[in-house]
Formats: structure tokens, sequence, C-alpha cells
């Protein structure tokens, strides 16, 4: 599966990360450190916290299905980190097993979404919030990520209808945080530095899919 356990980010524990920030900015004299810390956690102090509502979708046509909690982590994208990048990975497996799993707690990994082989998109994550998903912290936090359904070496599983569904879920969220439709910013999860992950895999075309991208974008506008 392209998010797996070892995407889950080692430093979930607020108090602990503002302490150990707070130290450092005490002991080099650090007014600039100490201020961009405070901007990422302002919100969180009760009774600022962005409102959220329950079952809200970033993706029109999606469907909502709860991710553990255990697999990402409150933010306040784009607003505490930049979000700059959309990774795809493959899920090697089914669209069931796939949410499945990451409703489980003890797999420590999820992804913004799941794109199935008829083109149904399910969200399990806000794309404000962090998902472990891209075994590399920066990574996870500047990204959203993309399942799809099916096997990295089975190319009958890339249909027509997954290309076009993901391509116009790619666009939409480029289209949101003004990032660039190209390959340095829509990435596969092989690509993210540290991985040991090989999705998408050799049978994902790269040409076709960004060429559905940049059309979907041009039809939204």
């Amino acid at each position: 599966m392209g998010a797996t356990e070892g995407s889950r980010d080692t430093d979930r524990r607020i108090g602990r990360r503002a302490l150990l920030v707070g130290g450092t900015a005490a002991a080099v004299g650090s007014a600039v450190l100490a201020r961009d810390e405070l901007a990422r956690l302002w919100w969180r102090t009760p009774g600022v916290e962005k409102p959220r509502v329950e079952g809200a979708v970033d993706f029109r046509g999606a469907r909502w299905v709860a991710a553990s909690d255990a697999n990402w982590r409150r933010a306040d994208r784009p607003d505490d980190y930049g979000i700059d990048m959309v990774v795809v990975h493959v899920t090697q497996g089914s669209f069931a097993s796939a949410v499945k799993v990451f409703q489980d707690p003890g797999h420590g990994a999820a992804a913004h979404y799941v794109v199935g082989k008829d083109g149904r998109i399910t969200q399990m994550i806000r794309e404000l919030d962090v998902a472990y998903h891209a075994g590399n912290r920066s990574y996870n936090e500047r990204s959203v990520g993309i399942e799809h359904e099916g096997f990295v070496d089975r190319p009958e599983d890339f249909t027509d209808a997954m290309y076009a569904a993901s391509a116009r879920l790619t666009a939409g969220i480029c289209a949101r945080y003004g990032i660039p439709v190209d390959r340095e910013h829509i990435i596969g999860h092989v690509e993210v530095p540290g991985t040991d992950h090989t999705d998408p895999g050799r049978h994902w075309d790269w040409d076709r899919y960004m060429k559905l991208v940049r059309q979907a974008g041009r039809a939204s506008a």
C-alpha cells in the first residue's frame, strides 16, 4: 500500500514540540523561531481552534469516511504549512481494504483521498490536516496524498474512470493552493526522499495523467 506504518509522523505531541522549540529559542535568543512556532500553534489554544464541519469534504462529489485520528494530525494548512505538492500512491489492494486500513489506529498511516477503479472518490482526511502518507515528515506537511485502488504490476487496474476522476481531483487541489501542474509538484510516492516504496510504478501513465490534469484545470477555470 502506498501509505504504510512507516509513514507515521514521529512528533505528534504539540506540548513536547512547543517546549522543545521554546527551549531552543531561549537558548539561542531567537525571537524569529519562537514567532514562527507560535504562528503555527496559536489556533490550537482552547476556543481558537479553526471551526470544523463534521463530514465536510474538500472535493465535490467525494464521500466522507473518517480515517483514524492516529493516522494524521490536526493542522491549519495552508496557514501553518504551505501546500505545494500532490503525492500519487497505489494501494496494493482493493478500494475497500484501503479504506478499512486507514480507519485502523494501529496502521499509523493514511492518505487524504482514495480513488477507485470505477472513479469513486472517498476523502478520509481534510486537506487542512497533515496525513501520514509519504514516509517523510516535511513532505507530509506540504502535500496532499491520493491513493489509487490496484496493484503496481497490473496496468489494467489503472482504468479510464480512475485516471479521469483522479485528474479532476488533482486539478482542484492545484487550483486551490496555486500548485504548478508539473512533475516537480505532482509526484509519485517513489519520488519522496527516504521512502522505500515503488508506487505508483512503471505502469502509471504520467504523460496521460498530466495531460488530463491540465485539461481538467482548464475546464474548471
